[in-house]
This record gives structure tokens, sequence and C-alpha cells, in this order.
């Protein structure tokens, strides 16, 4: 059973937004990973038709009931895992595992049962083969053999903490403990090491010896980011009864508020900036830590009663962030750059720096995904004025 379908206007927008581009995908790289849509040609990461994999909750929460059906032939009937391919352990986790397991809740339909607990099998190594708690990022889809980035021994500290949530669904609608357990083990593992300042944890962590690469820089932006985020999810998702998670969360935005929360020049911006080196205070600020209003008023909500205080100071901070991706937004295009430095000048014109090598726009998500926890949180109709404007500059200028 779909989604009742009927659209406003701006719904109806954003639907023929997604069939533009799906329209694309299904002429030029149809069962493959991503589409080159100026070269109308195609690449294949992992060989499992990725982008269809990304849109598939997507066209069925849209009601598209010609692609989504499509689609779920192609996923029954031709997708194969069977390759011997070398897949990174987290994107084939989120992108792979968890559309299959999201398809699954959405349509209750049991071949996206199968298909998740076969990819899962097929990472499950990259886990339980690692000499230590933390998972090697590379495994190979038919013969298991894992290894670490060919690039340098160290994984991020994001790739290994934000599994969790799919592998412990794995278990919840399996029955069978053991894709819990494996990366449970990671994230006891996590929580145990040396090496935090007040809750935020170092970059880089190597699968190895297990421990944090010294002197990483503090961040919520680019390789720890989600790390924060799942905590407050993976207390969301045990039924809040693993209340670890929430005190690791809430002891990490104290920390976030301690030493990364800064204001800029003139108009006194709030941006969650960084520690070089884990001392060395900077004011950049990568959109990837947009996710952090949405998590915070998300959070807020579920703490009220149990800590009224923090969950006043997230609320406000969540709104006082959002606002600040918003202005990130206000560029000549209306989309914003891959990373932005704030001025702490006092003399300074402009509050948002923006250099050239950052120039650039990757269609990441984490804004409107704040917009649109900050929309349902407060009912403030700018959040969703604010979103419209975005899909409209996507629209404007990234249309091919």
């Amino acid at each position: 059973k779909f989604p009742h379908t009927e659209q406003n206007e701006r719904q109806k927008f954003v639907v023929d937004v997604f069939l533009h581009a799906w329209k694309g995908y299904k002429e030029t790289a149809w069962g493959h990973d991503h589409a080159h849509p100026i070269s109308r040609t195609y690449d294949d990461w992992f060989g499992v038709g990725l982008t269809l994999l990304d849109a598939l909750d997507t066209i069925y929460i849209m009601g598209l009931q010609q692609e989504y059906f499509a689609a779920r032939d192609w996923i029954a009937n031709t997708m194969d895992f069977n390759k011997d391919t070398d897949v990174n352990l987290f994107e084939c986790t989120i992108r792979v595992l968890g559309s299959m397991l999201s398809a699954y809740h959405l349509t209750k339909d049991e071949i996206y049962k199968v298909k998740a607990i076969d990819i899962g099998e097929r990472l499950l190594p990259a886990l339980s083969r690692s000499v230590s708690a933390v998972p090697y990022s590379d495994v190979n889809l038919k013969t298991g053999n894992t290894h670490a980035p060919k690039w340098g021994p160290d994984s991020t500290v994001s790739e290994v903490t934000t599994i969790q949530i799919e592998f412990r669904d794995l278990s919840f609608i399996t029955g069978n403990p053991k894709y819990k357990d494996a990366v449970d083990r990671v994230s006891s593992h996590i929580a145990s090491l040396n090496g935090k300042k007040d809750g935020l944890i170092p970059m880089w962590v190597n699968a190895n010896t297990g421990l944090f690469r010294p002197g990483g820089t503090l961040t919520v932006g680019a390789r720890a980011d989600s790390y924060y985020e799942y905590l407050l999810k993976q207390w969301i998702q045990t039924g809040q009864t693993e209340t670890h998670y929430l005190t690791e969360y809430l002891e990490a935005i104290e920390g976030i508020q301690k030493h990364l929360v800064g204001h800029s020049f003139p108009n006194g911006f709030t941006y969650v900036g960084e520690l070089i080196g884990g001392v060395t205070p900077s004011a950049k600020m990568d959109h990837l830590a947009c996710f952090l209003p949405g998590t915070l008023a998300l959070g807020s909500t579920l703490i009220s009663s149990s800590h009224p205080r923090q969950s006043m100071e997230h609320l406000q901070l969540a709104k006082d962030l959002t606002a600040t991706c918003h202005q990130m937004y206000a560029t000549p295009t209306g989309l914003s750059p891959e990373i932005t430095y704030f001025n702490l000048n006092q003399a300074a014109k402009d509050d948002l720096i923006v250099k050239p090598l950052d120039r650039h726009n990757l269609l990441r998500p984490e804004t409107v995904e704040s917009l649109f926890y900050l929309w349902r949180i407060t009912k403030d109709t700018k959040y969703r004025d604010w979103g419209w404007d975005i899909v409209q500059a996507f629209e404007r200028y990234t249309k091919v």
C-alpha cells in the first residue's frame, strides 16, 4: 500500500525534480552505481546499483508506483552481491544494507529482508576478522577478505561508529543477535578508549591497534560528524533503554558547547568550529556539521522531562545553528559552499568567509534535514520557506 499521494504545489515541484533525475539515471545508467549526466555515461564503484538503492525509499514515499515496481523488479531479479569486489564497509552499510532495511520497514516485502541478510553476512567479516574491536574499512563481497584503507592505516571515527544502526536493526528483524553483538563490540571499545576531551573524540582510529591517532582534530564535521548524531539515535533505537548512549551524547554536547561553539563578527552568528590537534581553535565549519541542529532539536524533545535545562539549551542552540546554516546559502547562487570560515575580526564587514577551493556544492542534505526537524518541532514556517529556497536553487543551478 503506497502513501497518500495528493500533492500541493511545492511537493509536486520536488517530485518533478526527482523524476527528472530518475529519468536520466534510467536512460543512461540503469542498474549501475552512478550516472554521469553530461557525458551520459556511468561508473560502478561497488557494482550494485547504488543510485537505484539510494532512491528506493524516496520513490515509495512519493507514491511513484511505476518507478517503484521497476526498481523492485531489478532488485529481486538482477541485483547480485556475489561479486569479487572490495567495498567500503561504511558506505555499503549505510547505502545498501540501509536501503534494504528501510524498504522492508516501509513495505513489509520479504524480498528486502532476504537481501538485507545477504549483504549483512557479506559485510560481517570486516567486523569479525579485525585483530582489534575496530572493523577494517574494506571487505570483499565474495571472499570476505578484509583490509585497512589502501591510503593509510586508520579509519575515520564516523565510519566505525555509524554502522551500528543498520546492523542492530538487522538483528531486530531477524531475531539473530550476532549482528548487534558485532557492532556493540565496536561501540563499547570506542567508549573505553583514552584520548577524549569532554566527550569529544579524535577523528582517526586504527583497526590494527584499536587506538585513536594521537593529536587528532576534534570536529563535528568530516570524519567525526555522525558519531555524535548516532549516540542519540542509538539511544532512541534501543527504546531509550541503553542509557549509556544518552550519557555519552549529553557529555559530547557539553563538550561541543565548551570547546567548539563560537560567534562571528559583526552579526554574531553561532558556529561550531574545530580544535586542530585537539588544542588550537579554528572557526571552520563544514556543511556536514549542519546535521547538528536537527540532532539537537530532536534530542531536546526527548530529554525535556529528565534534563529540562539541557533541553532548553539544546533547542536554542539548534535554532541558532540552523540560522547559521541558512546563512551559508546566502550566496549568489543560493547554494552553500562545502566549507565556511567565520570572521573573528571585530572590524570585519562580513561574518562568513569562503575560500576558493571550498566554492563547490555537493548537494549535501544536512541543512535540509535540520530544517525538516526544526519545522516539525517548532512549527515555524520559516524553516519550510528556507527549504523551498534551497530546492529552487538546486533546480536553477544544478539541473542538467
